[in-house]
């Protein structure tokens, strides 16, 4: 059986998409943009920068602060682990204001 090459990534993906049944989930690897930072320096893994952007009825009548507290505590471990998550950017939205933000989009 071999191993993945996007662990933390696929860890991501499962528990989102168990906790919140997303109806759009969209992750960014973007640790390669970071490796010359210093805080970076001797770090083996090759994930530690993501944007996530999540669409989900779980935040509904949620304010944005709530919701990234969601995702946060579905991910603390791989946060707090040497060589894990050090930096995760997120977009979470319902399904209304996706709509809402292709409407605008499409009307720009």
């Amino acid at each position: 059986m071999t191993s993945s090459l996007t662990p933390v990534e696929d860890i991501i993906k499962s528990r989102v998409s168990s906790a919140f049944s997303p109806t759009s989930l969209e992750i960014f690897n973007d640790s390669h943009l970071h490796s010359h930072h210093k805080a970076m320096q001797g770090s083996t893994s090759k994930e530690t920068h993501f944007r996530v952007m999540i669409t989900s009825e779980a935040f509904k009548g949620k304010p944005q602060p709530a919701r990234h507290r969601m995702v946060y505590a579905l991910l603390q471990d791989e946060m707090s682990r040497d060589g894990g998550i050090h930096a995760l950017q997120l977009r979470t939205r319902t399904p209304e204001e996706e709509q809402k933000q292709l409407e605008r989009e499409r009307g720009a």
